[in-house]
């Protein structure tokens, strides 16, 4: 039996389209005043957030790939779509890190000074930056603990705004203490807390890619929420995926031999697995001994074994 409490996740076409916008102005921002002023570190960074546009972009065709219809060769939709884009995302985000490290590193070796003017310019630029990438990221803030997708685009944008923050910092530093090189480390310093952060990001969505367990549902709890159900004495074949960022999956059969799995016993099973687990697809199948070898080694109920526990 299948009950499927789909609850869609929230739209947040809006925010994606401002901060789409948003972001390539400030790209040509940043763009022009680097090539006034000749600054390789305002046209490095212009190309930086160009990246993050294309972030955004990525984030937002998963997100509207989601609401596109099942049909007899994709059964399940395209909700997997949201995964690939947080994955997408977080490989962008490591690659631009590391590039903004590079460049710090670069920079610290060649001793390189930055004129009074230059800046005097970043640090304008770098403030526009703040204001631009912070209110981007506010419009992702409500979603990014429930949908990794979502969670990837605030990322992107938070990133960028701490990025920003350091700019203004140090250059305020350099002009008053004359520290050439203060942003170089700060920047080195920004990039590696972004990269610490977004490597979370990089695992859980691979993770997800391989069908594992989302990290937020304990699998021998799963198994043993239906064991408890009554006339149950094996759950056999039990398999727990990620649809997509915001929806959960779920198959297994329930061993029962004097059966009894009415349609008031499935939807309560059904029930206490979204309730309990947010787990938002179930398909359940009543046997009364089981046919099929389990992927998965499962304990009997009453009787598990650490041998025998799922890995998470």
């Amino acid at each position: 039996m299948s009950h499927d409490h789909d609850h869609a996740p929230a739209s947040f076409n809006r925010a994606f389209a401002i901060g789409i916008v948003l972001n390539l102005v400030f790209v040509g921002i940043e763009a022009f005043y680097g090539w006034r002023v000749n600054s390789l570190a305002l046209l490095a960074d212009a190309v930086h957030n160009l990246s993050d546009v294309a972030g955004l972009v990525l984030a937002w065709g998963g997100a509207l790939a989601i609401k596109l219809r099942p049909n007899a060769r994709h059964t399940y939709g395209f909700k997997r779509a949201t995964i690939l884009a947080a994955f997408a995302n977080a490989l962008l985000l490591l690659l631009a890190m590391g590039g903004l490290a590079w460049e710090a590193i670069g920079r610290l070796m060649s001793n390189e000074v930055s004129l009074q003017e230059q800046g005097v310019t970043i640090m304008v630029v770098a403030g526009i930056g703040i204001v631009i990438n912070t209110a981007t990221a506010l419009l992702f803030m409500r979603g990014r603990a429930s949908d990794l997708n979502i969670r990837g685009a605030f990322l992107h944008m938070a990133a960028d705004a701490l990025v920003s923050g350091g700019v203004v910092v140090a250059g305020a530093l350099t002009l008053w203490q004359g520290w050439t090189w203060l942003d170089p480390v700060v920047s080195l310093g920004i990039a590696l807390v972004i990269l610490w952060s977004t490597w979370d990001l990089f695992k859980q969505s691979l993770h997800l890619l391989f069908d594992g367990v989302p990290a937020h549902i304990d699998p021998q709890a799963v198994h043993d929420c239906l064991a408890a159900l009554p006339g149950v004495t094996q759950v056999h074949d039990l398999h727990i995926w990620a649809m997509g960022t915001s929806q959960v999956a779920l198959t297994a059969h329930l061993v029962m031999p004097q059966g009894g799995a009415d349609d008031a016993f499935l939807l309560d099973a059904t029930e206490q697995l979204h309730d309990r687990f947010e787990i938002t697809h179930v398909t359940l199948q009543v046997v009364k001994a089981p046919f099929s070898p389990s992927c998965v080694p499962v304990p009997d109920k009453g009787t598990p074994t650490e041998a025998e526990s799922f890995p998470v």
